[in-house]
């Protein structure tokens, strides 16, 4: 049932960002072009393993800061409305996500698994998946951990808290959109909340001034609050990094711990 929910996933996506694409490309590219078979492979990797990965050592922590951390607090974050938890939370997150990406560029060893997500010299929407599971889940702990200490995110309650699944749902269909092939601009929305020109350019490979740059997923402001954030009126000319990947995505697996 999980492989039909997600070619499922994978059809509407198609449905939905391939004609945008096409009709508002902002490249021209083959809808079936070379490396695609790899891209969808990490599609089903990328939406498979990572929270798989992820539920044991959450799991623990969540137990372990209910012993922890003073019972008042959960007590209160769990008691705050609706509408004052869901923003704490995604704001949380998205520093937690940001300083976790921006450490993956940072760090070399980091580097190893993150740089798979870099290295297409193309951009469209099937890019967001293409991720080493490593990398994913080592920046999606940086945004789920400071939820779980803050009681943000109920991890020990006897009920589903939908909370971190929202965020981790919405992040995701957002993150198909940013790195889609489209031209749209939106004036002065690009400032509040991630958009394709925003985050293209975090993928170019136009030299070391210009790398480290508009590392949050989905608001801005985060990159202009710690100095990285960058929107120019043209997307930029080229992407990928300047080391060639190994073929396949078995060897792109390995290659990280090589």
């Amino acid at each position: 049932m999980e492989i039909v929910r997600l070619v499922n996933g994978l059809i509407l996506l198609a449905v939905i960002l391939a004609p945008l694409e096409r009709f508002f490309g902002l490249r021209k590219q083959l809808a079936l072009r070379p490396g695609i078979a790899t891209d969808v492979g990490y599609y089903f990797l990328s939406s498979l393993l990572p929270n798989r990965l992820l539920f044991f050592p959450m799991a623990a922590l969540a137990i372990g800061l209910e012993f922890a951390l003073p019972s008042a607090l959960h007590l209160w974050t769990a008691g705050l409305p609706i509408w004052v938890r869901v923003p704490a939370a995604v704001l949380v997150a998205e520093i937690g996500f940001y300083w976790g990406h921006r450490w993956s560029h940072r760090l070399p060893w980091l580097w190893r698994f993150h740089a798979i997500h870099h290295s297409p010299a193309h951009m469209d929407w099937l890019v967001n998946s293409h991720a080493h599971p490593v990398d994913l889940v080592f920046t999606r702990a940086c945004g789920y951990i400071p939820l779980y200490i803050l009681g943000l995110a109920q991890g020990a309650a006897h009920t589903v808290d939908w909370l971190p699944l929202l965020i981790a749902l919405g992040g995701s269909m957002w993150g198909y959109f940013i790195h889609a092939n489209v031209r749209f601009r939106f004036g002065p929305l690009e400032h509040l909340i991630a958009t394709p020109a925003f985050h293209h350019w975090h993928h170019n490979n136009l030299g070391a001034d210009h790398h480290h740059m508009n590392y949050a997923p989905l608001l801005p402001v985060i990159d202009r609050l710690f100095g990285t954030f960058h929107l120019a009126p043209e997307f930029p000319p080229q992407y990928g990094i300047d080391e060639a990947p190994e073929e396949g995505i078995l060897n792109q697996l390995v290659q990280p711990f090589l």
